[in-house]
């Protein structure tokens, strides 16, 4: 039996193509909504799910808010962005019966503006998404959350679809949110915000995206994929300087 678990906030323009692919699949569906001000909750209900408003703690937090909240043996832990394969979910059936592990990873195919990248690093990675629901947790990190287990972890070879970012307003839409949290990680890890990190890094960054990593053969979208990381990187660590600033005025 299955639990599908999601996390969601503001959903409404991909929640709907995401349940639609686990139906049949899916024996109960828990939604954990961050008070979502669109129709995401009405969506979720629309398919059944379970949902449960909780104010956003944070990604390993709401995450392990889905994982206590499911009531079945395994559960498939997704973002509202991930569509699951036909092709993987009959092989989720499978392994569910007869696999050798109690978690697995999942590859990823990533799908940003329209258009399916396969270069720059955007594709290819595995995550842990398919596990036992007594197989493990997730960190409390508030952003690049672990998935925390002791058993041996297996890998899938269907892959997950993640509509990254549905168009380029979409990108800048959170773009805002993913560097503030971002720097808030580095603050409370102490790093440091200089030059290197501002300026030299997200250099380094566009060239290993675009040149190293072939994401120039993505055209128009690995250019733009590789400018928005390296100025992600950019924003990220002046936002960590402007922190650093304010607590040092505030001692």
């Amino acid at each position: 039996m299955l639990s599908v678990g999601l996390i969601t906030f503001n959903e409404e323009l991909r929640l709907e193509r995401t349940l639609k692919a686990v139906q049949g699949l899916a024996d109960e569906i828990v939604v954990i909504d961050s008070f979502s001000t669109d129709n995401t909750v009405e969506i979720a209900q629309s398919f059944g799910a379970k949902v449960e408003q909780i104010s956003w703690p944070g990604y390993g937090m709401q995450k392990n808010n889905v994982i206590e909240r499911c009531t079945k043996d395994w559960i498939l832990l997704i973002d509202a962005d991930e569509v699951i394969t036909p092709e993987l979910a009959k092989e989720i059936k499978e392994v569910m019966k007869h696999g050798d592990y109690y978690v697995y990873e999942i590859p990823f195919n990533s799908v940003c503006f329209g258009k399916r990248i396969r270069f720059g690093g955007w594709s290819g990675s595995s995550r842990v998404r398919l596990f036992k629901k007594t197989s493990g947790h997730y960190s409390l990190d508030a952003v690049h959350e672990q998935f925390l287990t002791g058993d041996d972890i297996g890998k899938l070879h269907h892959r997950i679809d993640h509509y990254t970012y549905e168009d380029y307003y979409d990108y800048l839409h959170k773009f805002n949110r993913y560097t503030s949290e971002g720097a808030l990680v580095a603050f409370n890890k102490n790093k440091s915000a200089g030059l290197f990190n501002i300026v030299l890094n997200p250099i380094f960054k566009f060239l290993r995206m675009y040149i190293f990593r072939f994401g120039f053969l993505d055209g128009i979208e690995g250019l733009a994929l590789s400018t928005f990381s390296a100025l992600y990187t950019s924003v990220k660590y002046l936002k960590l300087r402007e922190m650093k600033r304010k607590n040092d005025t505030n001692c």
